[in-house]
């Protein structure tokens, strides 16, 4: 039996893909979600043998979960979007289904799970294949038009217009969202999660709830003395940042270390 777990945004695709799954009697459903951060939890902290992803979701592609996962995993693609099949093998999926899914379609696609999979469950020591790395050139490529270039700060009538590439670092506090450009703060009209959909995720990461930091603007990555871990930024002055725990390591990916 095949151990997988279903992500979808629409929670009749989820039931719909829970039945047919059923009906094969060849899959074991170890969790579903119409969440991908909820998603993501789970799938940090359960080993599946395959994932069903939507590619389309509010909030995270397909493509952005699987850069934030720590570990691969294999995928099968389900999306109404006949355009991201190209994208989708490009991250080494092992198959792309269109809804509505049909069952000899599903089935197929199962038998390339099996034979892809075989070889991971008898201990094969082949190098995995990063599709993290290879997911995060994908949702940068994915709408260009949609990652920032410039962004505006607003205050009473005056207008200014930051360029992100300067930009250290976003943070949240107050109920404001604020980008930070050689030490001084700019309020913007954007929330944390609006910035990390905008962002070009090749260049910014979002470090803690609170916080996204400009990855080429990070100097040195230290131990806290409280535990954690902290960041220090190339701004002139020695900024440092916390790091949530479960961030730590897609930072470090990220900074190659």
């Amino acid at each position: 039996m095949i151990r997988a777990y279903l992500l979808d945004d629409e929670p009749l695709a989820v039931d719909r893909l829970r039945r047919l799954l059923g009906a094969t009697g060849r899959v074991e459903i170890a969790g579903s979600s119409t969440d991908p951060d909820e998603a993501l939890a789970f799938l940090r902290a359960h080993d599946v043998d395959l994932l069903f992803l939507d590619i389309q979701m509010p909030g995270l592609t397909g493509f952005e979960l699987l850069e934030r996962l720590e570990r691969d995993v294999a995928v099968i693609f389900t999306t109404a979007y006949d355009r991201y099949a190209i994208d989708a093998f490009t991250v080494n999926s092992i198959d792309y289904l269109l809804k509505p899914i049909e069952p000899e379609r599903l089935d197929r696609a199962l038998d390339k799970a099996e034979r892809m999979t075989a070889p991971r469950a008898a201990g094969a020591t082949t190098a995995p294949r990063d599709i993290r790395a290879l997911a995060r050139e994908v949702a940068a490529a994915l709408s260009p038009s949609r990652k920032l270039e410039r962004i505006a700060s607003r205050v009473g009538e005056r207008t200014t217009i930051l360029d992100v590439a300067r930009v250290t670092h976003f943070l949240s506090k107050d109920k404001l969202t604020f980008a930070v450009v050689d030490g001084r703060e700019h309020v913007v009209d954007f929330t944390l999660s609006e910035l990390e959909a905008r962002l070009d995720p090749r260049r910014f990461a979002r470090i803690h709830r609170a916080t996204i930091v400009n990855i080429p603007l990070v100097q040195e990555l230290f131990p806290a003395v409280d535990g954690g871990v902290l960041v220090r930024l190339k701004d002139g002055r020695k900024t440092e940042l916390a790091v949530a725990r479960d961030r730590v390591r897609d930072l470090k990916d990220r900074l190659g270390i």
